[in-house]
């Protein structure tokens, strides 16, 4: 789902913010009722320890 031209950074940023919490893009859209999400506690702490992981997975390499 990367639009324009994402780092991969972004890219994986968005990528979990889709698998994790249904978000089709984490610009700002200056709407309520698409820039705020009622979100499950276990949904953020799923998406931190994916991003965590990345993270470290990058460190290594």
């Amino acid at each position: 789902m990367a639009t324009k031209t994402q780092n991969p950074s972004e890219a994986l940023l968005q990528e979990i913010a889709a698998k994790h919490f249904f978000l089709e893009t984490l610009e700002t859209r200056n709407s309520d009722s698409l820039d705020f999400h009622e979100v499950a506690v276990w949904s953020i702490r799923a998406a931190l320890e994916e991003a965590f992981a990345a993270g470290q997975a990058a460190a290594k390499r």
